[in-house]
Order: structure tokens, then C-alpha cells, then sequence
């Protein structure tokens, strides 16, 4: 049987010296503005594997979390509350921010997004847009990420 999960983010930007996704931090003049690294992507990613089981949402088992925690701890607590023998088939994300450019990461942002996850890099689809300067993305105010992942369950 096969799950399907689908998870969106979205934070603002603040003072700062760079911004975290997938786990690879990118040089940029602001910081994304969150209780924890502010890793778009991978709170994404997280509410994605919840939604595929019904188990809720990223904020109902992380509400109250250290300040800049690393988000790639936050998705190993959340994979290892999926069912025993679930198998990731595949991920496809998508970040949408005006600036930085991330088309140079993200072979990187794949790899390691592929790493934590335990699966192959082809399996890890990222890509980046803009809103052509629409909406608080577009006006440079923030960055935000969508994640559908498949998932077998085992029988």
C-alpha cells in the first residue's frame, strides 16, 4: 500500500547571515526568522511524512522547541514515528523564495536531504521559483516550501 503526504512552510526573514534548507546553510544577507533553524524545507518535509500516516502536524509534537535547534533533528523524531517498515519511495519540494538563488545548492540541498532520509538522491526531487515579485515571497519578506512525499508501507 502506498501514502501519500504533502507539507508547506513558510517563515519570515530577519537580520541576519544566512538561511538553512535541506540542511545546507546558504550565505545570504538576512536569516529566516523561527524558533528553530528555520529550515523551510525540512518543516515541510516534516508535516509531509506526518500527513501520510494522519499523525498530525509538525506543531503538535514540536511546539516548544530550543531556539535555533537544528530542523534536521526535528525530521529524525518524526521518522522514527512512522510505522515500522515504511519506505520512502520519493520526495518532490519545491522553495519558493525571490532571493538568494538557490539553483547553485541544489545538487547539495538533494544530497543531504537524501542522506537523512536513508534513500537515493534520485529519489530527491528540489527545485526553486519565484513569485516574479508577487506576494511576500516575491517582495523579498520571506521564504516558503511545499513537499509531497510517497511512501510504501509494509505489508
Amino acid at each position: 500500500m502506498f501514502k501519500i503526504g504533502q507539507g508547506v512552510d513558510a517563515h519570515a526573514f530577519c537580520e541576519g547571515d544566512g538561511i538553512v534548507l535541506g540542511g545546507v546553510r546558504i550565505p545570504f544577507e538576512k536569516a529566516v526568522a523561527a524558533d528553530s533553524d528555520g529550515d523551510v524545507l525540512y518543516h515541510a518535509l516534516c508535516d509531509a511524512l506526518l500527513g501520510a500516516f494522519a499523525l498530525g502536524d509538525l506543531g503538535a509534537y514540536f511546539s516548544d522547541v530550543k531556539p535555533g535547534c537544528d530542523s534536521g533533528e526535528l525530521l529524525d523524531d518524526v521518522l522514527a514515528k512512522l510505522p515500522p517498515g515504511a519506505r520512502i519511495v520519493n520526495v518532490d519540494a519545491t522553495v519558493i523564495v525571490q532571493k538568494p538563488k538557490i539553483a547553485p545548492f541544489v545538487g547539495e540541498i538533494r544530497r543531504s536531504v537524501a542522506k537523512r532520509l536513508n534513500v537515493a538522491p534520485e529519489c530527491v526531487s528540489v527545485k526553486a521559483t519565484t513569485t516574479d515579485h508577487l506576494g511576500f515571497t516575491g517582495r523579498g519578506e520571506g521564504i516558503a516550501a511545499l513537499a509531497v512525499v510517497l511512501i510504501e508501507e509494509a505489508n
